[in-house]
Parts: C-alpha cells; sequence; structure tokens
C-alpha cells in the first residue's frame, strides 16, 4: 500500500519534468495505419555512437500514452547517439486484444522497411519497452507463434530490454493491473493467448528484466516468473533490481529518461546492456 501510494504521489512531478524536458531532436512521424495511433517516430541523433538501433514500445496501461507523449524518451537516446524508434499502436478500450499486438507487429515491420530504405543497417536491433510495453514487446519478441501469426523476423534482434513488464497474470496482482487488463480484453477472451510467460519460445535473444520491488502496481514476481520460463527453454536473462531511491512504478519505467546517466542507475544499466549487446 504504501509503493502505491508513492507511486500516485510521483505524478506531479512527473509531469511537471515531461512539461519542461529539452527538445534537441525533432523526429519523423511516419504512419503504417488509418488510426490516429498507428504512427512510429523516428529519432537520428546527431552522431551516432555504434550501428544498434533501439525499437521502443511506450507504456500508457494500454489505454494511455503515444509516441508523442513519450519524446523525452527519443530526445535521451538520440542524445546518447542511438538511432531510435518509438511505436505507437491502438489503445484500450475501444480497441481490444490483439489489437495492440497486431500493431506493434505491423508497425515493427514498417520501420525495418522504412530504416532500410534510408540505408541504415539494421542488423543490430534492441526491442524494448516499460509496463504495458514491455508485455506488448516481449510478446513479438519472444513468441514464435505471434512472429509467425504476423510476419516477424528478429533475427536480427540482438537484445530485449523490458522495465516494469506485466510477463504474467498472477493471481495476487493489485487491483489497478485488474483493472487495466478487464478494459483490454473481451469479455470471454482467453487471456492465456495474451500472457508473455505462457507464450515465450526459445530463442537467440538475451534479455534483461528491469524490475522493482517498491514498484506499487505491478509484482517484482512477474519478472521472476518470466526469467523461470526463459531459463528453463534456455534463454539467456538476467534481472536488474531497481536501486534508485525513485523505485516506485512511473519512474523508473519511463521516468529515468529525465535523468543523466550519472543520477540513475537503471538508466546506465539499460544503456551498458544495450552498449553490451552483440
Amino acid at each position: 500500500m504504501i509503493d502505491y501510494i508513492r507511486e500516485n504521489l510521483s505524478y506531479y512531478e512527473l509531469f511537471y519534468r515531461l512539461h519542461t524536458a529539452k527538445k534537441a531532436f525533432t523526429p519523423e512521424r511516419v504512419e503504417y495505419g488509418p488510426d490516429k495511433d498507428q504512427y512510429f517516430l523516428y529519432y537520428e541523433p546527431a552522431q551516432t555512437v555504434s550501428d544498434k538501433v533501439i525499437v521502443w514500445v511506450h507504456g500508457g496501461g494500454w489505454n494511455a500514452g503515444s509516441p508523442k507523449d513519450f519524446d523525452y524518451v527519443g530526445q535521451c537516446m538520440a542524445g546518447y547517439g542511438y538511432r531510435f524508434v518509438s511505436i505507437g499502436y491502438r489503445l484500450s478500450p475501444k480497441n481490444k486484444y490483439p489489437a495492440q499486438t497486431e500493431d506493434v507487429c505491423a508497425c515493427y515491420n514498417k520501420a525495418m522497411e522504412y530504416l532500410r530504405g534510408k540505408g541504415i543497417d539494421i542488423s543490430k536491433v534492441i526491442i524494448s519497452g516499460p509496463s504495458a510495453g514491455a508485455h506488448l514487446s516481449s510478446i513479438m519478441c519472444y513468441s514464435k507463434d505471434v512472429q509467425e501469426q504476423y510476419g516477424v523476423d528478429t533475427s536480427n534482434v540482438i537484445g530485449y530490454a523490458g522495465f516494469g513488464g506485466p510477463y504474467s497474470f498472477r493471481a495476487d496482482q493489485g487491483l489497478t493491473i485488474k483493472l487495466l487488463e478487464n478494459m483490454l480484453f473481451s469479455k470471454g477472451y482467453d487471456r492465456s493467448r495474451a500472457e508473455p510467460y505462457l507464450l515465450m519460445s526459445a530463442s537467440h535473444v538475451p534479455m534483461l528484466l528491469i524490475q522493482s520491488r517498491h514498484d506499487g502496481l505491478v509484482r517484482f514476481e512477474c519478472a521472476d516468473d518470466f526469467a523461470a520460463k526463459a531459463r528453463e527453454l534456455g534463454n539467456s536473462c538476467e534481472i536488474c533490481e531497481v536501486e534508485d531511491k525513485k523505485n516506485t512504478h512511473s519512474w523508473y519505467t519511463a521516468g529515468c529518461f529525465f535523468f543523466e546517466r550519472s543520477e540513475n542507475k537503471t538508466l546506465d544499466r539499460f544503456l551498458r546492456f544495450i552498449e553490451e549487446a552483440k
């Protein structure tokens, strides 16, 4: 309960930082469907530090958020010299699952086509996302059934990093997550068809699961469940427990990008994961 209260009290400062964040880069917007949320933003750094491309799927409880809302994440990563793609998707409750996974896969394919068209090397891709975005991006990255259904090729993916993901639909999860899931799924939908823990296949893609024991919304055990399944399948997996003082859900899943690397251990670990990926 204390962490839930801390999470809710964090929103004022987060909104303040959101509205005062500096914008050094103007992203390119590319649409891949007729819905207003079916687009991605591409950030080209002033000077690239590597040939790796980061693909980011935003959070927001499946019912809120957009690449535009999370512009500061793209600004941050482009500032560190990485090409960055921020994926948008249709939101619940208007659009029921699997619309979100359909969109993430379609957008990823469109983004890869777009980057190839610009002559950009896409042989080293890092897939990442926070919260609901961790849920959706992990399904695309690790479910071979989903990849086959939507024609996604992950042979060029060299790493996956998820922040605060609800990778398993635990019975002991909090009320907020239960309400969000009820908005996401149609009545009677088999939710096991959307549970990353159950959908995971054997994969070459190493994963970093960044999770906090003081999240306030998503239980730490979701990462434990996902990691246990990964190891059972022989997939490389590391859990990074958040050490920063600002360790509630919104702070570490998205708020970490408001800080400098030297100020925030979560951001530093994410960047080191990218740097070390092969």
